[in-house]
């Protein structure tokens, strides 16, 4: 436990809003562990969802697992952005990592698909807070100027952890039990240890000076930003399911657009009390900034999904593999990262990073259009991954700095949630379209690659090798062959039956994989190449060489 010499010392810094680099590291270690439950929880549950459902008898109902922790960690984040810059952000992030943890525990010990998509809704609570805070705080206690390279590790966090999660949930799901409580739940419960440290870590080092603010707290706009967010996530999560023209669809667009009119006329009335102030959009930087955020997680999202879903078809590897062989993309990411924030500290330039990461970016995607098809080498894919890595690392931290940087001290919250929430509304948007374009085109993409010549003369190949038909690995796929073409529609479902099998066997499969998400990648090509054009009408205005905290302070000491 810290000696009180410290804990006094943090108080202190609290005062002047300055603090050593010593303490603000204290502070990192602590917010990078909560960023790092919520980020992981995200894709940590995917891998093992199967036995999830299959333990609890509603394999039909998993997807409401995860639609419910998305839905409920996007609402929140704008409502703790807003609350923090009203009340101060330390207590409000200790009840985040709270929230988060109790609905760690519970969903822990869920003994149903209805209580799992519960608490997996009060974690996603929790999750939200941990989000948007954690960027908001390291805005209050580092300078904008030194903000990009602290910035960038949290991103980097985020960026690993999400790519880590179906290893560590692949791993827990794979044991049927640890200290007699069934493997699969430590998927959960691993979370409360992390987020007690976490908790303590926040507690000792973290003062940040906060001025109490007289204003009226925006309870309507906090509804009506239910009502236009939660009916446009439900249908982008739930719409191929449903049909996009099915009747609960079009009731789900018309009650969005009606909260979004509803929203914005009740911004407009409460001023600078709103939720998300619309006078900040006067602001033509920060107003750019979000639009641009918009749009790169539409294409950034959207062409991610899809990489794991060829590295595990065209390689057939299992889910808990996928996560190591996305290796390149994290080191793409970190390496991009730390060295822009590097940069940015250095030169205090930040606008050709919107520049050069959808440059790169997009240059990323065409790449894998270009030479991406059902034989490419690993390596080859490695390339475009890193590629890719690199234009999110640019992208990622500088769109919050520039969000930050262009907004007064006392909307700090506000600025920083905004970019956090545009953010994720583009990336679930994006999954949508471009998990609606993969499916739409893959079932068709294979049975014509039935037909090719190629595909024809390896199987009359394989199936007269008595080794192929004897080998336990190709029985799956052999059970799926004898359905012929109309065996495709099985892969929109379940891949496992590629896994090992004989690669003469699998490559109608992995061709009409391929050639499907070829137009995915296209299509993010254009979406991040319109990004690009954006970027160019973003004006810089000068990093400020003071913390968000040390402004309040200053300000809060001249009043008096």
């Amino acid at each position: 436990m810290p000696t009180k010499s410290k804990r006094e010392a943090a108080k202190e810094a609290a005062q002047s809003g300055v603090m050593t680099p010593r303490q603000i590291w204290l502070v990192l270690i602590g917010l990078m562990s909560g960023m790092f439950l919520a980020a992981l929880d995200q894709s940590v549950v995917g891998a093992a969802m199967r036995t999830i459902a299959d333990d609890l008898d509603g394999l039909s109902l998993q997807a409401w697992a995860t639609t419910a922790y998305l839905i409920t960690s996007t609402v929140s984040t704008p409502i703790y952005g807003k609350l923090g810059d009203l009340f101060g952000r330390r207590p409000l992030f200790l009840v985040a990592i709270l929230i988060f943890v109790l609905g760690s525990v519970t969903t822990g010990f869920a003994t149903t698909m209805y209580e799992l998509a519960a608490y997996r809704a009060l974690q996603g609570i929790g999750a939200g807070g941990l989000f948007s805070l954690a960027l908001t705080i390291v805005a209050d206690i580092v300078p904008p100027r030194e903000r990009a390279k602290y910035q960038g590790l949290f991103l980097a966090v985020f960026g690993s952890s999400s790519l880590l999660g179906p290893v560590v949930g692949g791993t827990f799901a794979g044991i049927d039990q640890i200290l007699w409580i069934d493997g699969w739940r430590w998927v959960f419960l691993i979370n409360l240890p992390v987020g007690i440290i976490s908790l303590i870590m926040v507690t000792v080092f973290l003062h940040v000076p906060h001025t109490p603010k007289q204003q009226k707290i925006d309870w309507w706009g906090a509804v009506t930003i239910i009502f236009a967010t939660v009916p446009l996530l439900l249908v982008a999560e739930q719409g191929r399911e449903w049909g996009w023209g099915s009747p609960i669809s079009i009731a789900m667009y018309v009650i969005g657009v009606a909260g979004i009119i509803s929203f914005i006329t009740i911004e407009k009335k409460m001023g600078e009390s709103a939720l998300i102030p619309l006078t900040l959009f006067k602001n033509q930087t920060f107003a750019r900034t979000q639009i641009l955020g918009f749009i790169i997680g539409i294409g950034m999202f959207g062409g991610m999904i899809v990489l794991p879903l060829i590295i595990q078809i065209i390689y057939g590897v299992s889910p808990t593999m996928v996560g190591f062989m996305m290796l390149p993309m994290v080191f793409g990411m970190m390496s991009a990262t730390i060295t822009a924030g590097r940069i940015t500290s250095k030169t205090g330039k930040y606008r050709i990073f919107f520049n050069t990461g959808t440059a790169t970016l997009t240059i990323g995607y065409l790449y894998m259009v270009l030479l991406m098809r059902a034989d490419t080498p690993l390596w080859v894919l490695a390339i475009g991954m890193v590629l890719i890595g690199m234009g999110l690392g640019q992208l990622m931290q500088t769109t919050m700095v520039a969000s930050q940087n262009a907004v007064d001290a006392k909307n700090i919250g506000v600025a920083t949630s905004s970019a956090t929430f545009f953010r994720q509304m583009g990336g679930t948007f994006g999954v949508a379209i471009f998990m609606s374009i993969l499916f739409s085109q893959v079932v068709d993409k294979i049975q014509a690659a039935f037909e090719t010549s190629a595909v024809k003369a390896g199987f009359a190949e394989a199936l007269q090798d008595p080794q192929v038909v004897s080998n336990q690995a190709n029985a799956g796929i052999l059970e799926i062959l004898k359905a012929g073409p109309s065996g495709a529609e099985g892969i929109t479902n379940d891949s496992s039956f590629l896994i090992d099998a004989d690669e003469r066997l699998t490559l109608p499969f992995r061709i009409g994989f391929v050639e499907s998400s070829l137009t995915v990648f296209m299509l993010a090509a254009v979406i991040i190449a319109v990004a690009f054009v954006i970027s160019w009408f973003i004006k810089e205005i000068p990093l400020r060489e003071k913390s968000a905290s040390q402004e309040a302070a200053e300000a809060a000491a001249a009043a008096h």
